[in-house]
Formats: C-alpha cells, structure tokens, sequence
C-alpha cells in the first residue's frame, strides 16, 4: 500500500491551496472548457465535508441560487481547480455539516471565528 502512495505522490501536482475546513465560505474558481475555449467560472458556497486523503481527497461545497441547494463536489488534487479563496472562517462543531441541508435563514447561519492578531 505505502508503494501505491508514493507513486500516487509523484504523479499529481500538489496544488497549493490555502488550508480551510468544514464550515468555511469560499470561492472555488475552475476552468471549464467549452469547445476549443477555456473560461475560469466561480462557485461561492459554504464547504460541507472534506474526505478522503492523499489524491483521492475531496471536498463538497453547497450555496443557495434561486432557493434552491446546490452542491457540488471538487477533487482537492483537480486540474481544473485555479484558485480558492476563503472569504469566512466559520466556527462550527462537527467534520461534516449535513444538518445545513434542512436549514434555512436565520438557522443556517454559522457563526465566524474570530481572528486574534498578535502583536510582537
């Protein structure tokens, strides 16, 4: 098995995107190709869940457009993946947050940590 990792390694490209977990908003922008053209289009939503590890890690995002839920699932080691940005950190107890689903307005808001600089 430690064989199949270190292979695995060594052929994907380690993106490097900032650190973030379930509960964070972000901003993932992904290249589609349409015809002979490339476009980089942008999905805003809170992040569900991250499983997995190594190449096969992912992760779920999940936004409201028009009232309705939309998730989607991005391979983290993706191509297609140019940029992430985290716009909130949100404080949230569990690893995968699946209770969003059912929630709308006021329940589903997530309370954002708060940042403490230190000063030297």
């Amino acid at each position: 098995m430690d064989i199949l990792r270190e292979v695995s390694k060594k052929l994907v490209e380690a993106n490097d995107l900032p650190e973030f977990s379930a509960g964070d908003t972000v901003i993932v922008s992904y290249k589609i190709k349409e015809g002979s053209k490339e476009r980089i289009q942008q999905f805003q939503g809170i992040v569900i869940q991250k499983r997995g590890s190594g190449t096969n890690e992912t992760f779920t995002v999940r936004k409201i457009s028009g009232g309705i839920g939309v998730e989607r699932i991005f391979p983290l080691n993706s191509p297609f993946i140019d940029d992430v940005k985290i716009t909130k950190k949100g404080r949230v107890r569990r690893a995968r947050i699946f209770y969003q689903r059912e929630r709308t307005g006021k329940s589903a808001r997530i309370k954002e940590k708060k940042r403490f600089i230190k000063k030297a």
